[in-house]
């Protein structure tokens, strides 16, 4: 976490592309290393990716998490689902609200399917990166209740690379300390005192289109032989 870039309170990022070029300054330490990969969890992550990604000089790729919502009440998460298959639950909420394993294998299925749409959607037929031995930096425009981050964590595990970093522009204290606990290395550029939303940490939060995802890949794949050379 560092203090030197923001150091009051209120300070906002412009952007998500602003605050990936913050995070990629905190990053420096990994520009060059051939063995780097920089993940984007759509779809408000892969602009901040993509700053990171370009400055540290690494390949850039999706991982795709999706909300489990609660049944009636979709913008409550009980829990996340990955690429992969690995599903993270909230338990608190599943127990407090009764949720029935049919209702969460319902939601799951359905995120699934449109999981597998989205990779489509966003990879237009190119494979995913190989993950094996490489350290992957993941990174989201923020955490809330981490469930997103969390079920992608679990499913890089099958992936098997030899370091996971997260990297985020904004979390709460509660976050930043459960995902310091998680992950090999995580970098937060601001911990706001009164967390209410990812989105009070930016000016302009619009929401990130597919089309603007679809570019920003393409776009690492052209500039990316310049950046490394």
């Amino acid at each position: 976490m560092s203090d030197d870039l923001f150091t009051e309170p209120d300070d906002m990022f412009q952007d998500r592309r602003e605050a990936g070029r913050v995070l990629a300054r905190l990053l420096e330490h990994y520009r060059g290393r051939p063995d780097v990969v920089v993940l984007g969890l759509p779809r408000g992550g892969v602009p901040v990716a993509y700053e990171i990604a370009t400055a540290l000089g690494a390949p850039l790729d999706v991982f795709l998490v999706r909300k489990l919502g609660v049944p009636g009440r979709e913008e409550l998460a009980m829990g996340a689902i990955a690429s992969g298959g690995a599903i993270v639950l909230n338990e608190d909420i599943i127990g407090r609200l009764g949720i029935s394993q049919w209702a969460i294998r319902a939601a799951a299925d359905r995120e699934g399917q449109e999981l597998i749409r989205r990779e489509e959607t966003y990879r237009q037929g190119r494979p995913a990166l190989d993950l094996d031995g490489k350290t992957v930096i993941v990174v989201d425009d923020g955490l809330a209740t981490g469930a997103s981050m969390r079920a992608a964590l679990q499913a890089l595990r099958r992936h098997r690379p030899s370091r996971t970093v997260v990297a985020v522009p904004t979390a709460p204290e509660s976050a930043y300390r459960d995902f310091a606990r998680l992950t090999d290395e995580l970098v937060c550029a601001v911990t706001p005192p009164y967390f209410f939303a990812v989105g009070q940490s930016y000016r302009d939060f619009t929401q990130t289109t597919d089309e603007e995802v679809r570019s920003l890949l393409r776009s690492a794949i052209r500039s990316r032989p310049a950046t490394a050379s």
